[in-house]
């Protein structure tokens, strides 16, 4: 027997089946971030990122074409932004079953596609056939979609109906949370050849026009199905959305200084650090200058390396390489002691009552060396090269962003000091998402966001190490790390799940895919003090967004006139606390 459920914390899944009947759900609530003052209309223009090789998120993994195709398309259920609750969305309503296997969902019949035909169940069973199927190139979308039967038409044709194939806690938001295309418009098509054509959409924007290289505008719908809804009032506030593409972010920063572009996020410290001195509109409150601090869970960075070949199939060399990054060097003269130095994949998971066993890798050439020897790389007398049988230690980094550049030249030299050769290799985004794909690459820099449930799998399991397009692009395999992922898979208690994770951690961290590096943990955020913005600037779990944001008439003109005259704007503040802000309110 089914429970018709209309919204549920995923945490409330640990529990034994029982009956839930909310007397209303989020969606007829406002959400208490957007504001009330919130108007339609208007243009943003933000940075998206190099020129994209697809904007099809099932196509091209990343948050650029996530971003894009979320606001275009929706899935059956959505996470209520504050709560994490499930919600509404394409469907009105759903079941899960005793055994936590079987879900149901009932399509909302007033959901339409763009040109005016319902959303049917045959558009959710076209889309999962689409995404599992070998021939089309959707490779990380593929394991949590093929954890499920193919879903089934139920009731009539009125609901469509999910069944595991194993327990996983992450099986309702797998059946509930994948983008839904439409059957009608694409059936015919080639799947791996969807990528800027998007004429049918069910979300709040539309796709108005792409100019390859130079810029993407999105256009909101004021026909959306979804329109009316109390808790969307206030969101998704602009009439068009205008992304500029640049293929370095040096050049983006430019023409956001020139006014060309309204939002920045800042990643490079040495340019936050000193901005009051360099730009005169940072010190007039023209450009907002902000650090916003929230709960945006806290991904990592570092310097994957193939461990599919040599000279990175050796653990003893991967840990050479990640004593040879002064990182503590980095981040005093180049980011200004901003940055906290990575010692684990999962900080968030670790605080006062949960310290961090890992070592934190030190800067140590020494070590390095007699980690090399014992690996049997030994020194060419004439060339001072590192050898074992004949070869010479040597790889490729392969590059995407030239403003990497500073941080691989001290790397580089440290290398050299020891007797080993990089070669630097740029390529665009294309080209080097291209390579991530097929695992064609030596080392490379690669930075990953969380996600607020903690699931190992896609970049960790030894089954995606030789999936194309998968997210373990360093081809990481070990059967104790496999075992504590299968183990977790049918665990509903967060906290049960947190304490495993934190034991793959350690074996990971162990064998050092990655030599990690640095992050934040906070949004660094400049704009052009025209708009309109929340107390909270962005969501309690977002990190750079403008989905809260309107287009103020009153404070462009202002901003103008200020210009005009050379004049400063009050200050708005400097840092923004969520928590502190919301317990004001």
């Amino acid at each position: 027997m089914s429970v018709i459920i209309t919204a549920i914390a995923l945490f409330t899944l640990q529990l034994c089946a029982q009956e839930f009947f909310p007397k209303q759900t989020a969606i007829t609530r406002p959400d208490p971030i957007a504001s009330p003052y919130a108007l339609p209309g208007g243009t943003i223009c933000e940075y998206l990122g190099p020129s994209p090789k697809s904007l099809n998120y099932y196509l091209d993994n990343n948050t650029m074409s996530a971003q894009i195709f979320g606001s275009m398309y929706e899935s059956l259920l959505d996470m209520n932004p504050q709560t994490l609750e499930y919600d509404r969305a394409l469907a009105e309503k759903w079941s899960i079953s005793e055994d936590k296997r079987e879900f149901t969902f009932w399509l909302d019949p007033k959901a339409r596609w763009s040109d005016g035909r319902p959303v049917s169940v045959a558009d959710v069973i076209w889309t999962y056939q689409a995404v599992v199927d070998p021939a089309n190139m959707t490779g990380p979308h593929k394991l949590s979609l093929e954890r499920l039967q193919p879903p089934v038409s139920v009731d009539d044709g009125r609901a469509v109906r999910f069944v595991a194939k194993e327990v996983h806690w992450q099986n309702l938001g797998a059946a509930s949370g994948f983008p839904i295309l439409p059957k009608h418009v694409y059936e015919k098509m080639d799947f791996n050849k969807l990528n800027f054509d998007f004429p049918v959409v069910s979300g709040p924007f539309r796709f108005q026009e792409l100019k390859e290289g130079l810029y993407l505008l999105l256009a909101r719908r004021r026909d959306w199905w979804r329109n009316d809804w109390p808790v969307l009032q206030g969101i998704y506030n602009f009439d068009y959305n205008r992304y500029l593409f640049f293929n370095d972010r040096e050049n983006a920063f430019e023409a956001f200084k020139k006014g060309e572009i309204d939002m920045f996020p800042v990643y490079t410290a040495s340019q936050w650090y000193k901005l009051e001195e360099k730009l005169s509109a940072v010190r007039n409150n023209w450009i907002v200058k902000q650090a916003i601090y929230n709960h945006k869970p806290v991904g990592f960075q570092g310097f994957a390396m193939n461990m599919r070949r040599a000279p990175f199939d050796d653990v003893r060399v991967r840990k050479a390489m990640a004593h040879l990054i002064n990182r503590p060097m980095m981040n005093h003269t180049m980011m200004y002691d901003q940055y906290f130095l990575h010692r684990s994949y999962w900080e968030d998971l670790y605080d006062q009552q949960h310290p961090c066993p890992n070592e934190m890798v030190d800067f140590n050439p020494g070590q390095a060396r007699a980690l090399l020897a014992e690996a049997g790389w030994k020194a060419n007398p004439q060339t001072g090269i590192l050898e074992k049988n004949g070869r010479p230690l040597s790889f490729v980094f392969l590059s995407r962003d030239s403003s990497s550049d500073k941080f691989l030249a001290p790397f580089t030299e440290a290398l050299k000091d020891v007797g080993v050769q990089m070669t630097v290799q740029n390529k665009d985004w294309s080209a080097w998402a291209k390579d991530m794909d097929e695992f064609n690459f030596d080392m490379t820099w690669a930075a990953w966001g969380a996600g607020l449930f903690k699931n190992p799998e896609y970049l960790w399991s030894s089954q995606e190490a030789d999936r194309p397009g998968s997210s373990n692009i360093t081809g990481f395999k070990n059967a104790r790390v496999d075992a504590l992922i299968e183990k977790q898979k049918t665990i509903f208690d967060v906290a049960e799940r947190h304490a495993i994770v934190r034991e793959i951690d350690a074996i990971i961290f162990a064998e050092h895919p990655y030599a990690l590096l640095w992050n934040l943990n906070y949004t660094r955020l400049l704009y052009w003090n025209k708009f309109g913005v929340p107390p909270t600037v962005i969501g309690k779990y977002s990190s750079e967004s403008s989905a809260y944001w309107w287009y103020d008439p009153d404070g462009a003109a202002e901003l103008q006139e200020a210009m005009a005259g050379g004049a400063p704007l009050p200050q708005p503040p400097a840092e923004v606390h969520y928590d502190q802000v919301l317990s004001e309110k």
